[in-house]
């Protein structure tokens, strides 16, 4: 992807414009990004308090039972979104989806483990242990590179 950037002083209000060959998952993303107000803060209820969480502190996000869930160093927090909101609320570079009810903070990974057959182990920060569903171990390899 290109970035142009034009600075013009008779524009009295920022105007972007998108040039593609065709409309695609990247260009859906870029324009959902820039035509939403997205709030910078996630909320969690912990222990019928609500606390603001901070995108940098989230270690995982996972639904178990019909609730969504984030775990932080100072907890586990219920989210009142649906797994596929936080995902989609989360930059796309940082977090990613390792099973159809976990995406996962790739700064807070200490180490993807392949010796499982079909399957990768993730070591998180806070000593959690998780895998990626076969599902998701193709986009996890190309992630890493592998």
């Amino acid at each position: 992807m290109e970035v142009e950037i034009k600075l013009d002083s008779t524009y009295t209000e920022t105007k972007v414009i998108i040039l593609t060959a065709d409309m695609n998952e990247e260009v859906r993303i870029i324009a959902k990004n820039l035509s939403e107000n997205i709030p910078d803060i996630i909320t969690g209820i912990k222990n019928g308090k609500v606390e603001m969480l901070e995108e940098n502190d989230l270690i995982q996000v996972y639904a178990n039972g019909g609730k969504v869930f984030a775990v932080t160093n100072k907890g586990e927090y219920a989210l009142r979104k649906r797994l596929y909101e936080m995902e989609e609320r989360l930059n796309q570079k940082q977090f990613v989806r390792i099973s159809n009810s976990e995406v996962i903070n790739l700064k807070k990974v200490e180490n993807f483990d392949l010796n499982f057959a079909g399957t990768i182990c993730v070591r998180l920060s806070n000593g959690t242990v998780t895998y990626v569903s076969r599902r998701y171990v193709k986009k996890i390899k190309k992630l890493l590179g592998l």
